[in-house]
């Protein structure tokens, strides 16, 4: 074995491969054949979009779990620990599993040179098929057509809301992106679109594969009442569903993808009406609008921790705090790393954000808070200015006055810094 430690395995992939992304499928699918898991037993329900993928890979395996099958689920990035992105049974994978998987992919790709990505990818159909599980939800980690979980042929696809990001990869507007994220569909089988108003060439992709298309507003659809919504479908009602657990206008959109999606599974995975309810009320995800009320140890006032960052995302927050009115001022603490459309999102935020304070990210594509100023626009009466994201967190705390509150955004490594365990 070349490492014992999950540490040095890590560490070790991350300088192996000559890009830290690189998409494209043909390294990958070899190494996988090699491995016997392009074949998989198990029902595959892959998740692609721009936001709401783990909000909807969450409520697909609390569902699933509470219907009584064995469920396995695969996302990144992760906030805490690597061994997040790797879930059976809604636990996640120990190191010891991690390591010998690891193990494994490196004996059986010989000389072909992995990414850091592609080596979670393979690390985490090799184990979701040794658990035996019977449903494996895999959430794409960038794009679709050419994301390494797309070496599987998906029984169902679940594509959500399309906004604009990583647009070096996936191209500069909706339509772009919308075809990037179609390459999950395949002939004959569910493709789910939960966005209310998806790019054309979305539908257009689903067209000309032979997907099966179910669109949001078209085969299926939601309506909300005050504490309870109904979902519709082809061939189903059903009515006072409860809210789903994770905060936000929002999240019944996710929820309406996830219910096509598993009726349209149909008798591959039954589902009961039990199961619905309570998967929607267990269902949560760190960091997707998790509210922290005030006061809790040095949290003097509600804090909200959201890892919005992109536009659309910033967008769906707005909403989110407009729902969820307070009597005094929204402080926002936010880093962004640098390849990010911060204005898009300062624009987005702005009608609900009466003061900024910006910290610092370090890392390769970290950027100071200075540079995230700038680039927001932002007047210096609007804005304090720190070296880093615990600084900054700790002033908008120490400033709080009764009423107000404070939201914390803007990446994935700033709700990582800051957001307490065990939420």
């Amino acid at each position: 074995m070349r490492f014992n430690t999950l540490n040095d395995w890590l560490a070790w992939q991350e300088t192996l491969h000559p890009k830290a992304i690189d998409l494209g499928l043909e390294r990958v699918r070899e190494v996988a054949a090699r491995m016997d898991l392009l074949e998989p037993a198990h029902s595959v329900i892959t998740v692609a979009g721009t936001n709401g993928k783990g909000s909807s890979v969450a409520m697909l395996e609390a569902i699933l779990a509470c219907t009584g099958v064995r469920v396995g689920t695969y996302t990144s990035p992760h906030l805490w620990h690597y061994n997040e992105r790797i879930r059976i049974d809604g636990q996640p994978i120990d190191d010891a599993a991690l390591v010998a998987a690891f193990d494994r992919i490196d004996t059986a790709r010989g000389e072909i040179s992995l990414s850091y990505f592609e080596f979670g990818t393979l690390a985490a159909l090799d184990l979701l098929q040794r658990a035996g599980v019977d449903v494996a939800v895999l959430e794409v980690g960038l794009g679709g057509r050419l994301d390494a979980v797309n070496i599987l042929d998906a029984d169902c696809a679940l594509v959500t809301g399309i906004g604009i990001d990583h647009v070096e990869w996936l191209g500069s507007d909706r339509e772009a992106i919308g075809r990037e994220k179609a390459g999950i569909f395949r002939a004959g089988r569910p493709a789910v679109c939960s966005d209310p108003r998806p790019p054309a060439s979305l539908r257009e992709a689903a067209q000309d594969v032979g997907a099966l298309w179910y669109g949001l507003g078209e085969q299926f659809g939601y309506t909300c009442a005050a504490t309870t919504w109904d979902w519709w479908g082809p061939d189903l009602k059903l009515l006072a569903l409860p809210l789903p657990a994770m905060t936000g206008p929002f999240q019944v959109q996710n929820a309406a993808g996830v219910l096509m999606a598993l009726q349209a599974l149909g008798a591959r995975v039954p589902v009961t009406v039990q199961a619905l309810h309570a998967g929607l009320r267990a269902a949560r995800v760190p960091g997707r609008f998790t509210v922290v009320p005030g006061p809790v140890e040095t949290i003097p006032v509600e804090t909200i921790f959201d890892v919005a960052h992109n536009p659309h995302a910033a967008a769906a927050l707005a909403d989110a705090l407009a729902a969820r009115p307070c009597s005094g001022r929204t402080l926002a603490v936010c880093g962004m790393l640098a390849d990010k459309d911060v204005a898009g999102v300062a624009h987005a935020l702005a009608g609900q954000v009466q003061h900024w304070y910006l910290g610092g990210l370090t890392g390769v594509r970290g950027q100071s808070a200075q540079d995230l100023a700038e680039r927001m626009a932002l007047a210096a009466a609007q804005r304090q200015l720190y070296p880093d994201m615990a600084t900054a967190y700790a002033a908008a705390l120490a400033q709080a006055q009764p009423g107000d509150r404070v939201v914390v955004f803007g990446s994935f490594h700033t709700i990582a810094e800051l957001l307490p365990t065990g939420l």
